[in-house]
């Protein structure tokens, strides 16, 4: 009777076996498609980003090529292409609008594939001469008016997109205008250690990736049709293509899977978010590597084995002290005793405890006391320090009107000693405009203190400029500085508020006027360009430049690099959150020749209404 009675015991010890395997098994795959799937939903965002940076190089230059087909030294060397004067201007044209536009090349094909003029005309590497005929770019922009090609360059062995358009003169189709793109920076922004990112063409050959041990490898066989068709174009010039041993697969819940062959198969293993981009025919790819997500998931079903064993070793507890209760019963006199003397010292405890509770809420309500006081004292430091900027920064803006105030006063007392009334009186006539500019920055000042909703309007800026000029003239003549102003031949109008726009002005002026003090070359040029619905003004002068480590700090408030006395350094400061009120920017770089280069990028105003007022 005995051995059924074991048997069965055995029997459904293996059968409990069996099903926390199955169970265990079951929860590993769970846990597994949980982090499989964070780490899907990770790799989509980055495959997004990746993509829309991609997308954002590309849609950059997408339109220029068509726009440089129309100029008109590109149109001419194409009606005389052996003109050697027209090919001197189209190159550069050429170059001059690459390093405009920040295009790796810019060249200009004949419709028999020769290459007339190019950016690139003086370097060693130029495409000047050579037929790139065989390029899709070429004769799909011949065939259809324009054409996309992904390629290693033949003559300079660099990465890049081609953007091609047509060049039509005179009704017939003459050449192509060729752009190219280098798309080596995309790489740098996808720098990470723990992913990978590529991108393949349509021979899933990976031609970008932020790892390159990988770049000019196929996915696969290199079959001869594979290579025939890239060579036909010769996409990768003369580099060498090599193969990536690694095969691709679904798991049980879907995701694609990429692993190596052999025991590596599982440490090289990633998960593939893939997406296909049609307007360049390319495939983005990002490949996260699973062996955490794995080691994760085995943690998971790991923690849930050791509480399930918390559980039952729980339960056992409870079943053993349910046993242990007859024995208790017998005992419970005993422990009625000892319980009632433990009550007594326990309420003895909490007495005690409540005592000292009583005396952490005195302290507790005298550090809240002292904080509010400390957070009051801050507030009053904090309008002490407002009050302390203001101030200095109401002196910096009065000083230059003030003295310019006092010599017009000057000259017109010696002119009134002189009989030269006439003259006298056009002084005078300064020193109230200049008290009327003084209480229109006063009043600007307590404006933009209190934050009023002020509509900015349009400023003419050759009227700005000019009055500048007139309350910096007396220290443009006692310097010998000669400031040079060029604003084209239309006038020019930006939104801004007139009074602040000659407080930045002024500003710029008096500090070129102080960097070029001393020094032999005492010009500083003004510029006003308008581009598009922008207005570019640039300031550069002839003096040491701004130090590399100095530019990012130039703009902080009370920052100068002048000697002790000779300025609070709050000039540029207030001049750059000026720019940014009126919607635009201020920048400073210095100049390839010397000296420095302030720009002043604001937006374009409609000239119908430059004559409202602030």
């Amino acid at each position: 009777m005995r051995q059924p009675g074991k048997g069965l015991i055995w029997a459904g010890a293996a059968f409990a076996l069996s099903m926390l395997a199955l169970l265990t098994w079951l929860a590993h795959q769970q846990a597994l498609t949980r982090s499989f799937q964070d780490l899907h939903d990770r790799g989509q965002n980055t495959l997004n980003l990746a993509e829309s940076t991609i997308r954002g190089q590309l849609e950059r230059f997408e339109r220029l090529p068509e726009l440089l087909a129309d100029q008109r030294a590109v149109r001419s060397l194409l009606l005389a292409p052996r003109d050697p004067d027209l090919i001197m201007a189209a190159n550069t044209y050429l170059r001059d609008t690459a390093e405009l536009l920040g295009a790796s090349d810019l060249y200009v094909m004949y419709r028999d594939g020769e290459t007339l003029a190019a950016s690139n005309f003086d370097q060693p590497h130029s495409f000047v001469g050579g037929n790139f005929a065989f390029r899709p770019y070429f004769f799909d922009a011949m065939e259809h008016g324009q054409g996309r090609f992904y390629a290693l360059g033949t003559t300079s062995d660099k990465r890049g997109y081609y953007f091609g358009a047509a060049i039509d003169v005179a009704g017939q189709r003459r050449g192509v205008m060729v752009l190219k793109v280098d798309v080596d920076d995309l790489e740098t922004a996808w720098a990470s250690e723990d992913l990978r990112i590529i991108v393949t063409d349509p021979e899933d050959i990976v031609f970008l990736s932020n790892r390159p041990d990988w770049l000019f490898h196929a996915f696969g066989a290199l079959t001869p049709e594979r290579l025939a068709r890239t060579q036909e174009t010769r996409r990768y010039a003369n580099a060498t293509l090599g193969e990536i041993d690694f095969q691709t697969r679904r798991d049980r819940a879907g995701f694609r899977l990429l692993s190596g062959h052999g025991q590596d198969a599982v440490a090289s293993e990633y998960l593939v978010v893939k997406s296909h981009m049609p307007q360049a025919d390319w495939t983005v790819q990002v490949l996260l590597p699973t062996r955490m997500a794995r080691v994760q998931a085995v943690a998971t079903v790991a923690i849930g084995l050791l509480a399930a064993g918390l559980f039952a070793l729980t339960a056992l507890f409870i079943w053993q002290r349910r046993r242990q209760l007859a024995l208790r019963l017998e005992m419970e006199q005993a422990a009625k005793d000892d319980l009632e003397r433990q009550v007594t010292l326990r309420t003895g405890q909490l007495r005690a405890a409540n005592v000292a509770l009583e005396e952490e809420v005195s302290e507790r309500r005298a550090t809240e006391a002292q904080l509010r006081k400390t957070q009051s004292e801050l507030v009053q430091a904090g309008k002490l320090a407002a009050l302390g900027q203001m101030s200095a920064a109401l002196s910096h803006e009065f000083n230059q009107p003030l003295g310019a105030a006092r010599n017009y006063a000057e000259n017109a007392q010696l002119l009134l000693e002189q009989d030269r009334r006439d003259e006298a009186q056009g002084n005078i006539a300064r020193i109230l405009g200049m008290i009327d500019r003084l209480t229109r920055i006063s009043r600007h000042l307590r404006n933009f203190a209190r934050k009023p909703n002020q509509q900015l309007c349009a400023v003419a800026l050759a009227e700005a400029i000019s009055e500048a000029q007139e309350l910096l003239g007396w220290r443009l003549r006692k310097t010998g500085v000669t400031l040079e102003v060029d604003l084209g031949e239309a006038p020019v109008h930006v939104v801004a508020g007139p009074v602040r726009l000659q407080q930045v002005l002024v500003n710029l002026i008096s500090n070129a006027i102080d960097a070029v003090e001393g020094r032999e070359d005492k010009r500083l040029h003004l510029r006003a360009q308008a581009l598009g619905d922008r207005v570019c003004v640039t300031l550069r002068d002839h003096g040491p430049g701004v130090a590399e480590g100095l530019q990012a700090r130039i703009f902080d408030p009370f920052f100068s690099t002048k000697e002790v006395g000779k300025g609070l350094g709050l000039g540029l400061s207030i001049s750059y959150n000026i720019m940014r009120d009126f919607g635009g920017a201020l920048s400073v770089e210095n100049h390839p020749e010397g000296g420095a280069v302030f720009t002043l990028d604001l937006q374009a105003a409609p000239v119908t209404t430059a004559e409202a007022a602030e």
